[in-house]
């Protein structure tokens, strides 16, 4: 797609968007990024402390939530980036990732990383849409 298109950076509300300067979500014409997102609460707490799977359905409720209060359906995420430090939750994380994008079937990686931020963060999470994508 050959052209100029309009770039919206869309806050997520987490404090540290503006001390390192990133945007949650960046739209840029038809496309869509998503910036790796744990699930550290508005509060600053981690959500579902030692729960792979509570992590992550937080951490997907959270991203859907906010793409589709930005006019991006699920069903037009093609890429999402899976990050955790314990690779044997990945049946858990699986089960959450399964509950808001099975139909769709984005391609999807899942990583095994040594740490996060916080200790007690297990899963991050980032994504890719286009806009405008064809529904099923």
């Amino acid at each position: 797609m050959a052209g100029v298109y309009k770039r919206e950076n869309i806050p997520g509300g987490s404090a540290f968007e503006d001390v390192a300067g990133y945007s949650r979500i960046l739209k840029a014409g038809p496309f869509v990024f998503v910036s790796g997102t744990t699930s550290v609460t508005p509060e600053g707490e981690v959500y579902g402390e030692g729960d792979a799977y509570e992590q992550a359905k937080y951490i997907f409720n959270k991203l859907v939530t906010l793409l589709e209060e930005n006019g991006v359906d699920r069903s037009e995420v093609v890429k999402v980036n899976i990050y955790t430090t314990d690779t044997s939750k990945n049946m858990d994380i699986t089960k959450a990732y399964s509950e808001y994008f099975k139909e769709y079937r984005p391609a999807c990686t899942w990583t095994g990383v040594p740490a996060m931020n916080r200790p007690t963060q297990m899963v991050e999470v980032e994504m890719q849409a286009l806009m405008g994508l064809e529904k099923l």
